[in-house]
């Protein structure tokens, strides 16, 4: 039936064209931003994702523990170092202060240096810190830090039996005797150090494996939450196109049906 009060083809134009109009407009939505628009995704993808995305933050707080794990125990391997090398040049010191040929002004610069040389190894082990945190110092503490979302621990072993060298080294080279006796005293602190770089090796090590596995683990979680909410970028091009032409043939349709009246008026005309 034809009519000038009900245009049932224009209204259902018009319902195909403001639906083909709201698909484009979700469409460029997504392409713009590269991710699902929540209307388009279910409770459950949300929860998930939601849940995805309090993983990542929690991975990142534990990088951040463990980054700071890194910088406290390489400042203590930096300190066990130097202490390392210092030894050496003591050693050095103690070696040609134990020769009975020494003037008595040989002795004494001897004497000087050696103790400058001591004085750089008690600067270097209290230097050797990093937030407030010191793994060679006398009486210093391991450090426990969070290695997982879950909350498990992982503990940083001191060796704070560097920080008693300096003490037992007190002695000096003032006389070929002492000297003598320096030198035992500089070999048992050379195992001190290797003993203590060795410790702190093993904590370097151990923190660089579960940095690299909680980075491993928050990259599949990345990967999972982005197959969840990211947008398939190619498919949904492809869509937009069909869903444009879509669009122009509802709009053509509309105009085609709101032309209806004027066909009917042209049947009065004479």
């Amino acid at each position: 039936m034809s009519s000038i009060n009900t245009n049932s083809g224009a209204l259902l134009a018009l319902r195909n064209l403001n639906a083909a109009s709201n698909q484009v407009d979700r469409s460029l939505q997504q392409t713009a931003t590269g991710v699902k628009p929540v209307a388009a995704t279910d409770a459950s993808t949300l929860s998930v994702g939601d849940g995805l995305e309090s993983d990542l933050k929690a991975f990142d707080a534990v990088q951040q523990g463990l980054s700071s794990a890194t910088g406290i125990n390489s400042a203590a391997i930096a300190g066990a170092t130097t202490v390392s090398d210092l030894l050496g040049s003591l050693k050095a010191k103690a070696i040609a202060a134990a020769n009975p040929a020494n003037t008595p002004e040989q002795q004494a610069a001897l004497e000087a240096d050696f103790q400058s040389h001591l004085g750089q190894i008690t600067a270097a082990i209290g230097n050797a810190n990093y937030n407030g945190r010191n793994l060679i110092s006398s009486g210093s503490q391991s450090v426990s830090l969070t290695t997982s979302v879950t909350g498990g621990q992982q503990t940083l072993a001191n060796a704070s039996s560097v920080g008693g060298i300096p003490s037992s080294l007190g002695g000096g080279v003032a006389t070929t005797g002492a000297a003598a006796s320096m030198l035992t005293a500089i070999d048992a602190a050379s195992v001190v150090v290797g003993e203590a770089l060795g410790t702190l090796g093993a904590n370097q090590k151990a923190v660089e494996f579960q940095s690299t596995f909680s980075q491993t683990l928050a990259n599949a979680v990345t990967e999972g939450l982005g197959g969840l909410v990211d947008t398939n970028l190619a498919a949904e091009a492809a869509k937009l196109q069909a869903l444009q032409v879509k669009q122009s043939l509802s709009g053509g349709t509309l105009n085609i049906a709101n032309q209806r009246p004027q066909t009917l008026l042209s049947l009065f005309n004479t």
